[in-house]
Order: structure tokens, then C-alpha cells, then sequence
């Protein structure tokens, strides 16, 4: 028999705001356990919640660049259940009126998820377990930082339209400054219903969420263990499916039950009479709208069309954020995008990935960055040399230009020093010199590295290969 799977997915996203949803707390990522927190986002009585005006933009923003309808009127609810990271015993999000509705995302070969709403809540705090004490700890400093969830409808049929999807939602809002979306942060995590059916059957199958994922690879690994789980269930009828809540673990490549999964009605959702609905008006959607900046789509455009960059380089840098930034920012310095574009891909990445490093979180001073890149165009340092300053200004912010002076790294331009160096080898290298004469041409860049050692690798290749080739002739 053949069976079809059906997902739909629920996408957190922890919005770019300083302060948190509800109070003046610090939202950002990266404090000692339990430093931002203050009696409201703690859950303490009696302690009023006011609105982050600027979370509001962002998930206006969000609805933009996803295509949904704005609310007029948005409103905020409670939804009561306990957990330990939960300290109040109810989040405040939106259920009966959220801020946004109704949009699609295009994945590519005109396929489109629609999405039924994005709403806005607040995030709860974080446990830690710890194993071998077998106690968990909580860090409330994510409590209460602003969050929006975009809940797709059930589009999805396969593990690569998930990743594809989550992957042009990453770059839709990092490029709007929504969100840093970096999974690793978990800044980005999405839960997944899944359920299985015959093919060509228009009723859904019993629905399994997995929860909190953070990674693609852990998604896409989930998805076919899970959906090849109900597939053994109803062929064989090795367990019974039930409605319930599953945790993925990556380590064993397994998920296991959490909590069978609750309704609407099991949430207790009721209107939060502390927070006054909030008017959204056309003016204040324009206002948003004005200031979103170039989509990660019209900047692939651009590179390609106006800059003359080919598709791949184009490719790799517009699918970052941050890459994307760099290169923007370097171009005010140095504007050559073919070379600026080159430093990036070839050398800036290759030192990132040599540190284990992550693309989003590459930081260097850009104007340094640029300067290297025109120090090697004006031919007053090699590439080689220029990589090897690269690797410095990345470690320790060095001045380019002071250190090529201080260590003497200057290219080495004297034709009578390089005619020297030349003949030297030559003379070293008879040999060489006489297979090179007699048609073997890989002797030649032997030859030339021979030069670039005695000139501590500071000439010009070009011009190396150039005189070297005159020399042996005459």
C-alpha cells in the first residue's frame, strides 16, 4: 500500500527587540543563567505587563515579507497550563485575535505553504537537566522575551519542503532584521505534526507533534523515522497510534512520548484583562513597510544583473544575512563586488570554517577587511601576503597597513632584486631548467616557487612568471 505524509509545522521566532515582551528586561542571548530577570518576566503578583511596542513592528514586519493580511485589532490571551519554565502558570499570546493572517511562502517550483497566522507570545524560560545529579535547573532569563510562531497549514509532504521552507523563512527574517533565526541559539526551533495516510485518501491520520527542533538535519531525520513509525504502525499494527506530544532525540536518531497531545479547550484560552487591544492602522503598516530592507531574493537579483557577480557567488552570499552585510558594508570601502565577493568566498570563509565558526556569527572590522582586499588590487602586497594579514586582522584587529610596514611584507616590485633571485635559481636549478626547455612544464611552477622563497614569498606571481619565462628563453 502506498501512503502519503502530511506535515504541518509551527515556527518560534525569537524576535531582534533589546528589552522583552512585557517589561524592560534585556531580551538578548548570551547572559549568565537567571541575570535578566526582574519581578514581572519572574511571575511575580501584582506586577503589571506593558506592551514592547517594537515587537508589535517586527511581527508586522513578519506579515509583510510573508505575505499575510494585518489584524486591525490585535489582542492578547492567556493560555494556562503549568510547566516548571513557565513561572506566572500561563503564557500570554494570541488566540482569538492574532496579528496576522492568511499569508503563503513560496519554496520554489511555484510550490506555496500557506500559512493560517502568525501570532504573537512571549517565550518561556529554559531547563537544564543534568543527568548525573538527575535534577533540572531553570534559567528564566528567555522568559517572557517576545516571540512570534507562524503556523503553516498541512502543505508539507516531504522532509526537503520542510528544510527548504524553514530555509526561506530564515532568510525572509533575517534580512528584514525580524530576527538573528540562529538555530544553534535557538532563536529559530519549529515543531512538526506529522500523521500518515493512504495515498489518494482525503482524511488526515492520527497526528503526532514533534517537539522544539533546532536544527535541519535533526528535522529532516526526524521526519522519516517518524512518519516511517506510523507507516509500520498501520501495516502492521505494532503499536497504536495515538493524538500526543513526542521529544526527538538526535543522539539515538529516535523520538519518544512526551504527553499525549492536548486540545484548544485543555489551555483554558480566555482573554488577558490586564492587556488593551492593540489598533493596527494603515499608516502604521506603511510606516513598517518603508523600512523594510532589501529581501534576500532582490539582492540576489542585483548582484547578478547590477554587479555582474556570477550565480554562484551571488548564491552564497545572498543566502546569509551576515555575509550579506559584509559585503554591502565593503563595497563602501573598496567598490570592486567581483573582488570584495572573492576575499569572502575564498578567503573570509575558509578562515571562519578553519575556527569552526559559524557564518552568522563571523565579525571582523569591514574596513580593515577592505583594505587588505585593495592593499593586493594595488599590487603594494600579494595575495599570499594578504591572506596571512587576513588571518591577523580576524585574531587580533591589526591595522593592515601598519603591520605589512612593521614586518616588512611590502611586494617586492626592484626588477633588478627579482632578476637576481631569478638567476640564482636558475643556477641552482639546471636541471629543472633543462626539462622546463625540454617540454616539461610542470618544472615551471617549481621554478616560480623557488623565486617566491627567496623573496620571502613578497613578489608579484604574475610578474615572477613573466620575467622567469623571458630569462630561461634568453
Amino acid at each position: 500500500m502506498t501512503y502519503e505524509v502530511v506535515m504541518g509545522l509551527e515556527v518560534h521566532v525569537e524576535l531582534s527587540t533589546e528589552s522583552k515582551l512585557f517589561c524592560s528586561c534585556s531580551a538578548k542571548f548570551g547572559a549568565e543563567p537567571n541575570e535578566n530577570v526582574c519581578p514581572a518576566c519572574a511571575g511575580m503578583p501584582g506586577m503589571p505587563a506593558v506592551v514592547n511596542k517594537r515587537a508589535i513592528e517586527l511581527a508586522i514586519a513578519a506579515g509583510l515579507v510573508t505575505n499575510c493580511k494585518i489584524s486591525p485589532v490585535m489582542s492578547f490571551d492567556k493560555k494556562n497550563y503549568f510547566y516548571p519554565d513557565l513561572p506566572t502558570g500561563y503564557q500570554i499570546t494570541q488566540f482569538f485575535a492574532p496579528i496576522c493572517t492568511d499569508g503563503w511562502v513560496e519554496i520554489g517550483d511555484g510550490k506555496r505553504i500557506t500559512l493560517k497566522q502568525i501570532h504573537l507570545e512571549e517565550d518561556a524560560g529554559k531547563l537544564v537537566h543534568e543527568p548525573r545529579t538527575r535534577t533540572s535547573l531553570i534559567d528564566f532569563n528567555r522568559a517572557s522575551v517576545p516571540l512570534i510562531e507562524i503556523v503553516s497549514n498541512p502543505d508539507f509532504r516531504t522532509a526537503e519542503e520542510v528544510t527548504a521552507y524553514l530555509e526561506k523563512l530564515r532568510l525572509l527574517l533575517s534580512f528584514a532584521g525580524i530576527s538573528d533565526c540562529k538555530m544553534q541559539e535557538g532563536s529559530m526551533r519549529c515543531d512538526i505534526n506529522i500523521s500518515v495516510r493512504e495515498q489518494g485518501s482525503e482524511k488526515l491520520g492520527t497526528r503526532t507533534e514533534i517537539k522544539n527542533m533546532n536544527s535541519l538535519k535533526a528535522i529532516a531525520r526526524a521526519i522519516e523515522y517518524e512518519s516511517q513509525r506510523h507507516i509500520d504502525a498501520l501495516e502492521t499494527g505494532s503499536e497504536k497510534l495515538i493524538q500526543e506530544t513526542r521529544r526527538w532525540d538526535d543522539d539515538v536518531g529516535m523520538s519518544y512520548s512526551m504527553r499525549e497531545k492536548e486540545e484548544a479547550a485543555d489551555y483554558r484560552y480566555f482573554p488577558n484583562p490586564e492587556l488593551m487591544p492593540v489598533h493596527i492602522d494603515d499608516a502604521w503598516i506603511e510606516n513598517v513597510r518603508e523600512t523594510l530592507p532589501e529581501p534576500a531574493h532582490e539582492k540576489f537579483e542585483r548582484m547578478t544583473t547590477m554587479l555582474g557577480l556570477p550565480a554562484h557567488d551571488s548564491k552564497i552570499i545572498s543566502g546569509n544575512q551576515n555575509l550579506s552585510r559584509i559585503f554591502d558594508a565593503a563595497l563602501e570601502f573598496f567598490n570592486k563586488p567581483k573582488d570584495v565577493s572573492n576575499w569572502i568566498i575564498g578567503e573570509l570563509l575558509s578562515i571562519a570554517k578553519d575556527k569552526d565558526i559559524n557564518d552568522d556569527d563571523i565579525d571582523i572590522d569591514i574596513g580593515k577587511f577592505a583594505r587588505i582586499a585593495e592593499l593586493v588590487d594595488e599590487s603594494k602586497i600579494n595575495r599570499t601576503v594578504g591572506k596571512k594579514v587576513l588571518v591577523k586582522v580576524f585574531e587580533e584587529d591589526i591595522d593592515p597597513d601598519a603591520y605589512v610596514a612593521e614586518h616588512s611584507l611590502a611586494m617586492v616590485s626592484d626588477t633588478g632584486l627579482l632578476e637576481t633571485a631569478i638567476r640564482e635559481v636558475l643556477a641552482e636549478n639546471e636541471k629543472s631548467v633543462a626539462e622546463f626547455r625540454g617540454g616539461s612544464q610542470k618544472v615551471f611552477g617549481f621554478l616560480v616557487g623557488q623565486v617566491m622563497k627567496k623573496t620571502a614569498g613578497k613578489a608579484d606571481p604574475r610578474y615572477v612568471n613573466e620575467l622567469l619565462t623571458k630569462m630561461i628563453a634568453e
